[in-house]
């Protein structure tokens, strides 16, 4: 399944491959043919497995916040956020690479209750103020599982974000919402009350990995 967020995309790299290959009927030189061949056929599977959308079955139990992303956690870490969840707080950070699948996904069922984007400049995602200083979609969730903020992070090769909601917005644990396009990063931030078992290297799915839980529901 391809995402509907690649379709412009897709159709791009279509037209270019065709073009390639129109270019290289006209062209004698089997080298050269061969080298046009070989790059619509990266471009092609590039494209396609970059924008595959798999299904997920996400978690029911309102303890848990769900990963919004698919990649490598970067960082586990205790944070002070003053934005929305105002107070003491763990934040875990998923790098996305080019490979991972790019989905992004709601972590808790609820409303969203903050958002705001900011531009900004366009570090590696896995420096740690990339949170700070690159271009980001923050987004609040608040719902029975408590408060969530989360940020799709632009990295250096990522330079579109996509997000489909809207201040207001009731929304569902493992719904897709958007992505970042070709490689980035996401910070999930929650209540200090939440553990995760989760460590630096530890690989996450959207929709399916559980990131955190409430504390006091731990026996």
């Amino acid at each position: 399944m391809i995402t509907k967020y690649g379709y412009t995309t897709l159709s791009m790299v279509l037209a270019i491959c065709l073009i390639l290959a129109i270019v290289s009927f006209f062209i004698h030189s089997i080298p050269i043919r061969i080298t046009l061949t070989s790059l619509i056929i990266f471009l092609l599977l590039f494209t396609l497995n970059f924008f595959r959308d798999p299904e997920r079955v996400t978690p029911t139990d309102e303890n848990c916040v769900i990963s919004p992303a698919d990649g490598t956690v970067l960082f586990v870490k205790d944070v002070t956020e003053e934005k929305f969840l105002q107070g003491k707080a763990k934040q875990i950070s998923i790098f996305m690479s080019p490979l991972n699948v790019h989905i992004n996904r709601i972590p808790i069922t609820g409303k969203v209750e903050y958002l705001q984007y900011h531009k900004g400049e366009y570090l590696v995602a896995y420096d740690d103020k990339a949170s700070e200083k690159n271009e980001r979609n923050e987004i609040g969730i608040s719902g029975s599982t408590g408060k969530v903020l989360y940020t799709q992070i632009a990295g250096f090769v990522a330079r579109r974000i996509v997000s489909e909601l809207n201040l207001g917005d009731s929304v569902i644990a493992g719904k897709r919402f958007g992505m970042i396009k070709f490689g980035s990063r996401v910070d999930v931030i929650v209540p200090e009350t939440f553990v995760t078992s989760l460590k630096k290297g530890a690989k996450v799915f959207a929709g399916e990995t559980i990131l955190f839980v409430r504390q006091r529901q731990m026996k």
